[in-house]
């Protein structure tokens, strides 16, 4: 009898001691999860324009299973604010005012080999993705201007150009279509990061574009951003044009034009599900704090 309960007892104790053991193994093993993500890296070489998102991309995949968080290009470029300042220098005329013409945007280097690219860490990727939650695109069609929310604080403004005030047939949808630009309340839906270029009038592609300069150079790659208002995808886009003399404008067939270096803004600051709101609001507070009232570029009041 004393030698069975010595047993027991042994056997207590093994089993005992192998649980904390194991236990103290997973835990070690849960460790070197977290810190086998890296806090930074350094860029081996150039990526060009015409590569960036495929590299974005490619980090996103390689390291978003071992983050004890979810990574996303946006909260990548987020973290790392010379990134966005970088894409938004590949403008044409920032470009043009430095005396430098670009015929080829895509073949500008925007990673810089030598650089680092920082992995947030857990708290700063939380606090990043509650701003992206609170975030929301305003849009004021007679006022021609785009602003961007965290709650009620601005944190970005530009200026747009909007829809004609007619009605044109467009040979990209096959049927007579309202260009002016559609109000109401929904989210970003979609992005195309290599977008087709086409005259929606006559549904051609176009590979490059007369500048306000009177230049030709090649279209630019930069991301279209797709809208849905009350629960419809109209295809009214936010994307840049390539010639911002028409902006502050009705000009454009319904899509919402912007400067290109905006374009990098509001793609970076609002990811999809960010709301949108598209109004038509004719009396406005100026910078001066006075009202004022626009013109009804559309004729509905």
């Amino acid at each position: 009898m004393n030698f069975f309960k010595r047993w027991l007892r042994f056997t207590l104790i093994f089993i005992l001691v192998t649980s904390v053991f194991s236990q103290k193994k997973d835990d070690l093993n849960v460790v070197d999860k977290v810190k086998s993500y890296p806090k930074e890296i350094i860029l081996n070489h150039n990526i060009l324009v015409e590569g960036y998102f495929q590299f974005i991309d490619s980090l996103v995949l390689k390291y978003d299973s071992i983050t004890p968080y979810i990574l996303t290009e946006h909260l990548l470029v987020r973290h790392n604010p010379w990134i966005l300042d970088t894409l938004q220098n590949t403008d044409y005329y920032r470009m043009k005012a430095r005396d430098s013409f670009v015929y080829n945007q895509k073949k500008m280097i925007v990673l810089p080999q030598g650089n680092t690219i920082k992995f947030p860490d857990s708290k700063t990727a939380e606090s990043l993705q509650k701003v992206f939650n609170k975030t929301t695109v305003d849009i004021n069609i007679p006022e021609f201007k785009l602003r961007i929310y965290q709650d009620s604080v601005k944190l970005f403004e530009c200026l747009v150009r909007v829809g004609r005030n007619e009605k044109k047939y467009l040979e990209m949808s096959g049927r007579e279509e309202d260009l002016r630009t559609r109000t109401g309340a929904g989210m970003i839906v979609g992005y195309n990061k290599n977008p087709r270029y086409a005259n929606p009038a006559n549904n051609h592609n176009y590979k490059v574009t007369r500048r306000d300069d009177d230049k030709v150079t090649l279209v630019p790659q930069i991301p279209f951003i797709e809208t849905e208002l009350n629960g419809i995808r109209y295809g009214q886009l936010i994307h840049p044009t390539t010639n911002p003399e028409t902006l502050g404008k009705a000009y454009s067939n319904g899509c919402i034009g912007i400067k290109e270096a905006d374009a990098w803004v509001i793609y970076y600051y609002a990811p999809i599900k960010t709301k949108i709101n598209i109004r038509y609001d004719l009396k406005v507070i100026d910078a001066n704090g006075e009202v004022k009232i626009l013109k009804d570029i559309y004729g509905y009041q």
